[in-house]
């Protein structure tokens, strides 16, 4: 086994909250690690919308590059912010266990309706720059008013706090991941079922070079197969729509007892545009993407006539 392995990561709280957690988990089994922090240009350019940055993978090209330029050895991505189509001689190895998939609504105490949809005073405030969530809210209530926002969690969470919103949208497992008190806010889980997350949220995914065969069967304990199982399938859906970070598609999928998968999508033209929601079931995830893929685009050509 080589000496040590190198784990690149972006520096945010959350994101070497993932690294270290890989960290611990390699060392459990013996292997000696480095934690390598590297600047990615979501992290450089806090000022820009999510759609004003260029392509697909602003959070994960540069540290795929230090990757491919033997800088690292191995590196730690939320699952949902890496593009379905890996660059040249690099690969996911290993994939971890699944946090809570959904999104939660964090609102402020003073503006609580309890009667109301998302118990949000009509016209509210909500802070998320997520078309995908924008989509689905504004489908649920069309009068909200969807204001980009942009930071790490805690800043996010200041900016509600000090009012600059009513609520915002979060991923649960960050917030569980980093233990983050809730208590001063209102906190809505979302169904997954229902408000569809992000293909792969709540899974990390530990990419290296294909050549390295140490490294990738030194993650070979910590592979969650099951949940590989079904981020293949959201992944798939994903990549087979042409879609990045920018495109309106929310895709769950569970697997129950009996092995069949259950899969919930949700996708929209732009983020102002009607949600199309689809519910699929099969026995096997053989061609299951390629035929909620074409479901959609059925429905779609529908609804255009």
């Amino acid at each position: 086994m080589k000496h040590k392995i190198r784990i690149g990561t972006r520096g945010s709280r959350l994101a070497l909250w993932q690294a270290e957690h890989v960290q611990r988990e390699l060392e459990k089994t013996g292997v000696t690690t480095e934690i390598v922090v590297i600047k990615t240009q979501g992290d450089l350019e806090q000022n820009l919308s999510l759609q004003k940055l260029e392509g697909k993978g602003f959070f994960t090209r540069e540290i795929e590059q230090a990757l491919l330029e033997h800088r690292i050895d191995l590196a730690v991505h939320s699952m949902k912010d890496l593009p379905t189509t890996p660059p040249d001689g690099l690969v996911i190895s290993a994939v971890s266990y699944r946090e809570d998939p959904a999104d939660w609504l964090i609102v402020r105490r003073e503006v609580v309706q309890k009667e109301t949809p998302l118990k949000l005073p009509q016209g509210a405030r909500v802070g998320t720059s997520s078309n995908r969530r924008k989509a689905q809210l504004h489908d649920l209530r069309p009068d909200l008013q969807l204001v980009d926002i942009r930071g790490n969690v805690p800043t996010r969470l200041r900016k509600l706090a000090e009012g600059r919103f009513d609520a915002i949208v979060l991923a649960a497992a960050g917030l569980i991941r980093l233990g983050v008190v809730l208590a001063d806010f209102e906190v809505l889980p979302l169904n997954p079922r229902e408000f569809v997350p992000a293909p792969a949220q709540g899974v990390l995914a530990m990419q290296t070079r294909i050549e390295d065969h140490e490294t990738r069967k030194a993650l070979l304990p910590l592979h969650h197969a099951e949940v590989a199982a079904v981020t293949n399938v959201e992944r798939t859906i994903l990549h087979l729509l042409e879609g990045g970070c920018h495109l309106p598609l929310g895709v769950y999928c569970e697997r129950d007892r009996n092995g069949n998968f259950h899969v919930w999508t949700a996708l929209a033209e732009a983020w102002n545009q009607p949600v199309r929601r689809l519910q699929h079931s099969s026995s096997t995830s053989y061609k299951l993407a390629e035929t909620i893929v074409q479901r959609l685009r059925a429905a779609s050509e529908v609804s255009k006539n």
